[in-house]
């Protein structure tokens, strides 16, 4: 009576908090998504979530389905991991680069759990700002690199993660900070706080201010995040950040976040293998598992289907 889609299901609204968001990660329309919550209720004789309530709140039949998914799921990956060992083998290396300076607050417990499940794979973690990491990756240097910035290559595919929104942090006191989105053409008095690296590998020089042709007053250099932000908080400048990476800063009401444009952008995170190392058991675990671990510790983010 009860499948593993219906406990998917549930893990997803419990993820999300609302049935939009969670139609959204499983790929089903909210009709089709309602229907079989309805269709399992009636057959269990039970509600298991309390309608319109945000973040959804579940009843204690629903909680019980949600910690048999807490035990059945871990199980199962761990089996198919097992099955995946006997048919390739432990061995192999992971050496991986990230163009993304915020992506360790989700990506190390992805590592960890990794880790765990193939201890024969050898990993090996660096940032990708000090060198260029796809052409690294494409001589068979590195095996993975997480991007946004895909750049079509011979050999190189490219797995979305998910999708994100970068957003301005301005402090609260700064004169954007009663204003409901920001127009490219606001940022050209402004200094604009970014990593140390070249713009055009930046999602704020290419998405939005390159396209309409403007500069920022001045550009200050940070390289960690909490630095940027403290700047940001004292009336240094501005930083564009994803939105999850504000997320902390936010709650604690340390900076604001601002939409960039009145319909704000959506960027997407990749991450960038040799083709013919894609559906290697190993690394197909880690896409999947990295994946995960980005909707468990992140805020804000949308799943994105994979093209075929």
């Amino acid at each position: 009576m009860i499948e593993i889609k219906h406990l998917n299901t549930l893990v997803a609204l419990r993820s999300t908090g609302s049935l939009v968001e969670a139609a959204q990660r499983l790929f089903l329309t909210q009709s089709a998504l309602s229907h079989q919550l309805k269709d399992l209720e009636e057959k269990l004789g039970t509600s298991l979530f309390v309608r319109k309530t945000r973040p959804v709140r579940f009843t204690v039949a629903g909680q019980r389905l949600l910690d048999l998914a807490d035990d059945i799921f871990p199980s199962i990956a761990s089996a198919e991991r097992d099955i995946s060992r006997l048919n390739s083998g432990e061995a192999g290396r992971l050496h991986m680069a990230i163009e993304c300076h915020s992506c360790f607050q989700w990506l190390m417990p992805a590592i960890d759990k990794f880790r765990d499940s193939w201890p024969e794979v050898e990993l090996d973690l660096s940032s990708g700002f000090s060198f260029a990491p796809l052409p690294a990756l494409a001589r068979g240097s590195l095996d993975l690199v997480v991007t946004s910035d895909p750049v079509t290559m011979a050999g190189i595919s490219y797995i979305p993660l998910f999708s994100y929104q970068p957003m301005l942090a301005v402090s609260r006191h700064h004169r954007f900070a009663k204003m409901p989105y920001i127009q490219a053409q606001d940022l050209a008095e402004e200094v604009l706080i970014t990593y140390p690296v070249e713009n055009d590998r930046l999602d704020i020089f290419n998405l939005f201010l390159e396209p309409a042709d403007v500069q920022p007053a001045q550009i200050r250099h940070a390289e960690m995040t909490v630095m940027m932000l403290q700047l940001v908080a004292s009336g240094r400048g501005v930083a564009a950040l994803p939105n999850w990476a504000l997320t902390e800063y936010l709650e604690r009401d340390y900076v604001m976040a601002k939409h960039l444009g009145e319909k704000g952008i959506w960027n997407t995170l990749y991450a960038a293998v040799r083709t013919e190392q894609k559906d290697l058991p190993f690394m197909a675990d880690f896409l999947t598992t990295a994946t995960s671990s980005s909707f468990e510790h992140l805020k804000g983010i949308k799943a994105v289907r994979q093209s075929d």
